[in-house]
């Protein structure tokens, strides 16, 4: 790989933020909390599941509270969000969320979630500091939706997210995975969106499959699905809410959502990648660093906590290997190769 697609690698400047050697400063971390999942979806997860981690080698709730403290204390990070496989499916869940609040009063949390039971822990999240939900929701029809998820769990789903709006969480957001099988249903989907109160995003789909499916030619792109809601509704382009932000948004004109002009989003990771303004940066269930959803290098930075290390060198630790974060994803490039892992077991 040429020097200008690794970056300098002068020496790491001397900051406490988590800074990468082409300058970005990830800010933003995202928690998979387990590999385990309610659903099947097939751009996530193979139809038997992903291989169960050890409980021994899974972050515990006191290991989860530590590290995201960590982060906020020691390297600058101002917003966590907890992900999967589906966060929900661990019991302690509401315990993270009120032990992240305690530790860090002033940071934003967020969850992503299938939304499957939700509606009946909405209140106990949102009681111990939940601020924002995402929830993946790919069609309201719910054949499509079964044979999308495996499994027909569609009015579970929405009734956890009209749960979610009615607990005052603001805004809600409503993820969705273009597929050749229900770009058709794009319009619905909006439909359903702006009659619901929650905003929708279209996030093309990424080569994070289990089964190892994904193809760069039968992926919808960010452009179709623009073109698919464009039959329905007038789209006025709105640009991002902050240069970090992955989603272009339109506004929807004549629609509006909470007393604000509504929009829709398009996350275009493939087609338009925003690589270059990324600040995220990733743990695993198994507490080791991914410094980009596409790499195979991973810190264990957990490992150094159990060791006894202080706080300051599991930061160290976690300094080190954000700097080392590649360009970007390089999809459609010759070096591209897809991750080991699935898009269940990084977490979103």
């Amino acid at each position: 790989m040429a020097e200008s697609e690794i970056g300098t690698r002068s020496p790491r400047p001397a900051t406490p933020l988590l800074v990468d050697s082409f300058g970005r400063v990830a800010r933003d971390l995202r928690v998979s909390l387990t590999e385990k999942c309610s659903l099947r979806c097939t751009y996530c997860m193979p139809e038997e599941g992903l291989p169960p981690i050890p409980d021994e080698a899974r972050m515990t709730t006191e290991e989860v509270i530590r590290l995201v403290a960590l982060a906020h204390r020691e390297l600058g990070v101002h917003e966590v969000r907890f992900t999967g496989g589906e966060p929900l499916m661990r019991q302690d869940l509401e315990r993270i969320i009120a032990g992240t609040r305690v530790e860090c009063p002033d940071l934003p949390i967020a969850m992503t979630s299938n939304g499957v039971g939700l509606e009946h822990r909405i209140g106990g999240l949102v009681d111990a500091g939940l601020d924002r939900i995402n929830i993946s929701l790919d069609t309201v029809n719910r054949a499509e939706f079964a044979e999308l998820t495996r499994r027909d769990r569609l009015p579970s789903v929405l009734r956890g997210v009209r749960a979610a709006v009615a607990a005052g969480l603001d805004p809600v957001k409503v993820n969705a995975v273009p597929m050749r099988a229900t770009l058709h249903g794009a319009p619905d989907l909006l439909e359903w969106a702006l009659a619901e109160g929650v905003q929708l995003r279209f996030i093309e789909e990424m080569p994070l499959d289990a089964d190892n499916t994904w193809s760069r030619v039968e992926m919808v792109t960010a452009q179709e699905v623009l073109d698919s809601l464009s039959t329905r509704y007038e789209l006025i382009p709105a640009g991002r809410d902050d240069p970090s932000a992955p989603a272009e948004l339109w506004e929807v004109s004549g629609h509006t959502v909470g007393g604000r002009p509504a929009t829709v989003g398009v996350i275009a990771t493939v087609t338009r990648n925003f690589c270059a303004a990324c600040d995220r940066t990733r743990l695993t269930a198994e507490g080791t660093v991914r410094s980009c959803l596409f790499s195979d290098d991973e810190t264990d930075v957990l490992g150094v906590l159990r060791s006894g290390a202080p706080d300051r060198e599991v930061a160290d630790a976690w300094r080190g290997a954000m700097w080392g974060k590649q360009a970007g994803h390089g999809i459609g490039g010759t070096a591209f190769h897809r991750p080991r892992r699935s898009m269940g077991a990084i977490g979103g």
